[in-house]
C-alpha cells in the first residue's frame, strides 16, 4: 500500500514538474527583431538579395532549447542598401524567441546581389554567404517580456571588394548592435469569464492586450515612464484601475494578480 501511495505521489509530482517547466518556457519568450541599415557609399545603387534570417540560440530554460533557428517573421526580397542610409532602417525579420542567449545570426543570400557604378549594373559575387549564410557573431542576452532589436549596420563601402579582373566581390563589413527596446509590464488577472481587456495609457497614447488561457497578460515595447492600467471587462464586471505603473527599458513591471469582481 506503501508502495501504490508513494508511486502515486511521484507520478503528480513528475506532471506537476513538467506542466510548471512548460509554464516556465510560455513565460520566458522575447520578442527578437532584426533591423537593418546602412552607411553611406560612393555608389549609385547597392542591392542585396536576403533569404532567410537564423540565429544560435542557448536557451535559459535547458539545453534542448537550443540550437539555430529560422525567424519566421521575414520580409524576404532585394534591398537597395542606399536607401537605408541616415538614421533610415527597416525591420528585415523577428520571431518569438525563449529567454537566453544569442551567439551568433546568419544571413542567407539569394542570386540577385548588384552594385551600380555610374549608371552601370555588376553582379556581386557571393558564394560563401549563399550556401551557408553570412556569419556574424554576437553576444545578447534575451530577457524574457522585453522586446529587443539588433540593428544591423551595414557598411557598403567597405563590403564591396573590385577583383583584378574587373568584377566586383560581396564580403560584408557589418556592425551588430543589440538595443533593448522599452520595457513591460505583465501580471495575471482572473476570472477568465471577465474577458477583459487590458489598457496601458501614458498621456493621449495608448496601447492593449488581452490575458492569454492562464490569465496571464504581458504588455511590450513600453516607452520608459509612468502609465496608468486599464483593466476593462465585459458588462457584469466591475473595471479595474492601477495608476502610477513605472516601465524601466529592459525591464518588467509586475503588478501581480488582479481580481476582478462582479
Amino acid at each position: 500500500m506503501q508502495k501504490i501511495s508513494f508511486l502515486i505521489l511521484l507520478i503528480f509530482t513528475s506532471a506537476l514538474f513538467l506542466f510548471t517547466s512548460c509554464s516556465d518556457k510560455e513565460e520566458g519568450n522575447a520578442t527578437f527583431r532584426v533591423r537593418l541599415t546602412d552607411a553611406p557609399a560612393d555608389y549609385d545603387h547597392v542591392y542585396i538579395d536576403i533569404q532567410e534570417v537564423r540565429v544560435h540560440t542557448s536557451s535559459s530554460a535547458g539545453e534542448g532549447d537550443g540550437g539555430w533557428r529560422t525567424l519566421d517573421q521575414i520580409s524576404a526580397g532585394v534591398y537597395d542598401l542606399l536607401e537605408l542610409t541616415g538614421g533610415i532602417d527597416t525591420v528585415l525579420a523577428s520571431a518569438e524567441l525563449p529567454a537566453g542567449r544569442i551567439s551568433q545570426l546568419r544571413l542567407v543570400l539569394g542570386d540577385n546581389n548588384s552594385v551600380v557604378i555610374n549608371g552601370v549594373s555588376h553582379d556581386l559575387n557571393t558564394p560563401s554567404a549563399q550556401q551557408s549564410g553570412l556569419k556574424l557573431n554576437i553576444q545578447a542576452e534575451l530577457s524574457p517580456n522585453i522586446t529587443y532589436d539588433l540593428l544591423l549596420d551595414f557598411d557598403a563601402a567597405r563590403s564591396i571588394v573590385r577583383t583584378g579582373s574587373g568584377k566586383y566581390n560581396l564580403k560584408p563589413v557589418i556592425r551588430a548592435t543589440p538595443l533593448a527596446q522599452g520595457g513591460s509590464i505583465c501580471g495575471t488577472i482572473s476570472p477568465l469569464a471577465a474577458s477583459p481587456v487590458i489598457y496601458a495609457i501614458q498621456g493621449t497614447d495608448s496601447t492593449s492586450t488581452y490575458p492569454d488561457g492562464n490569465g496571464k497578460f504581458c504588455l511590450k515595447g513600453l516607452d520608459a515612464g509612468s502609465y496608468d492600467i486599464s483593466i476593462v471587462p465585459v458588462e457584469g464586471y466591475v473595471t479595474v484601475y492601477r495608476n502610477g505603473v513605472n516601465v524601466s527599458t529592459g525591464q518588467v513591471s509586475d503588478v501581480g494578480n488582479i481580481t476582478i469582481t462582479e
